[in-house]
C-alpha cells in the first residue's frame, strides 16, 4: 500500500481548511434541525477537506532518461495553451520558444525542476490574479521567475498564479545544483507556468496536449557545439 504523499508547505493551509469546515460543520448541525438539510450540507464539507487535502498531493513519477541533459520535462500537469516566439525580456533578453501550461483545479499542482541544472536566477514579482489562462497574466499576475543552466544552455520558467491562486512557493537559490524531475515548489490552486526554451531546442508538444509534470518531455536542447 502506497500512502498519499502531501506537500510539507501547504500543511498550514490544509489544517486551516479542514478547522474552517469542521466550524461550519458544527454550526450546520447544531442550528438547522432538518436532517435533510443538515446532512448533506455537512457530507459536501467532508468532501471539500479530503479534496483539499488531495489537492497537494505530490505524485511519485517516473524521470524519463533520467541522465539525459538536453531533455526538458514539464514542469507543471496540465494543458499546453501556448507555443510561440517571444522575446523574453526579463533575464534571458533574447528571442525563446514559450510553451506554457495551464493548471485547473483538478492538476497537481506541485512544480518540479524541467533540467538539471545550476540556478543562476530567481526572482518573485508581486502581482495581479488575473486568470492563468490570459496572455497578460504571465506579465501582470503574482510569479516566481527562475532560470537553470547546464551544459547545453539555458531554460527559464515562471510559475503564475492564477485568479484563486494567493501564493506561490519556489525552492529556487542562485548558486544550488538541482535534479531534473524533483520537486522545485507549488502553486496554490488554478495556475499557470510558462517555459522559455531555446529557439533551436526540439519541441515535442502542441497547444492543446495534456502533459504531466516529469514525465512528458516537453522539448530536447540542441546538441552542444564544441
Amino acid at each position: 500500500m502506497h500512502w498519499i504523499k502531501i506537500d510539507s508547505d501547504s500543511y498550514m493551509t490544509i489544517f486551516v481548511s479542514w478547522c474552517i469546515c469542521a466550524i461550519l460543520i458544527w454550526i450546520v448541525s447544531h442550528y438547522i434541525r432538518n436532517s435533510w438539510i443538515s446532512l448533506p450540507i455537512s457530507l459536501i464539507l467532508i468532501m471539500f477537506m479530503f479534496f483539499i487535502t488531495w489537492f497537494f498531493r505530490v505524485p511519485n513519477r517516473t524521470i524519463p532518461h533520467a541522465h539525459d541533459g538536453r531533455l526538458v520535462t514539464s514542469v507543471a500537469d496540465g494543458k499546453v495553451v501556448i507555443v510561440e516566439k517571444v522575446f523574453e525580456k526579463e533575464y534571458l533578453k533574447r528571442d525563446c520558444i514559450q510553451v506554457s501550461v495551464y493548471m485547473d483545479f483538478f492538476d497537481v499542482h506541485c512544480n518540479f525542476w524541467p533540467v538539471s541544472g545550476m540556478v543562476t536566477y530567481y526572482k518573485y514579482h508581486p502581482g495581479k490574479y488575473l486568470l492563468a489562462f490570459l496572455p497578460k497574466s504571465s506579465e501582470l499576475n503574482e510569479h516566481a521567475s527562475s532560470c537553470l543552466k547546464n551544459e547545453y544552455g539555458e531554460v527559464f520558467f515562471k510559475q503564475i498564479a492564477g485568479t484563486f491562486a494567493r501564493r506561490i512557493v519556489c525552492y529556487s537559490e542562485p548558486g544550488d545544483m538541482e535534479n531534473r524531475g524533483e520537486q522545485c515548489g507549488v502553486i496554490k490552486f488554478g495556475s499557470r507556468v510558462d517555459l522559455f526554451l531555446p529557439l533551436d531546442a526540439e519541441i515535442n508538444v502542441k497547444i492543446g496536449d495534456k502533459v504531466k509534470a516529469v514525465e512528458t518531455v516537453i522539448a530536447q536542447l540542441p546538441e552542444r557545439k564544441d
